[in-house]
């Protein structure tokens, strides 16, 4: 099963997660000083906040998946599309450890698919980039056990 990622840049944390609260009807599954996270159901994404630095909008989309072979596949379909990709392996990203490639679509907007399998006690990379040649590797770390996990970016 897949579930859309939104990943917003605000300017005030706290008074985004009331709106946000507010606007789903839940409370945020993951908060932190810097970011949080909805898990939706309904509707069914992944919708994430921080204000680490970058302009407030929309920071990035993308694709979470459940399994490795779900990332595989759909990032053969992005390379199939003739879009250059940047995977990597084991990445630290907002407090999970997960599996990703990164594309930018035809106008520059960045897309993350990514399979989720730990969570991390800190937020991980926070380099800025535009791109998937230059997508976040600050905090890349060897691929470990593979079990799904709760958190995600």
């Amino acid at each position: 099963m897949k579930r859309l990622h939104v990943h917003v840049a605000v300017e005030d944390l706290a008074t985004s997660i009331g709106f946000y609260s507010t606007l789903f009807g839940a409370e945020p599954s993951v908060v932190k000083d810097d970011y949080a996270k909805w898990m939706l159901d309904d509707p069914r994404v992944n919708f994430a906040i921080s204000d680490r630095a970058r302009t407030p909008g929309v920071d990035h989309l993308g694709i979470q998946v459940d399994s490795p072979e779900a990332l595989a596949d759909l990032a053969g379909r992005l390379k199939a599309a003739g879009e250059i990709t940047r995977d990597q392996a084991g990445a630290t990203c907002c407090y999970a450890r997960s599996d990703k490639a990164w594309v930018n679509d035809p106008s520059g907007l960045r897309w993350e698919t990514f399979f989720t399998f730990d969570e991390a006690v800190t937020y991980g990379e926070d380099a800025a980039d535009t791109g998937p040649a230059d997508a976040p590797t600050a905090a890349c770390r060897p691929a470990q056990a593979r079990q799904p996990a709760k958190a995600c970016c």
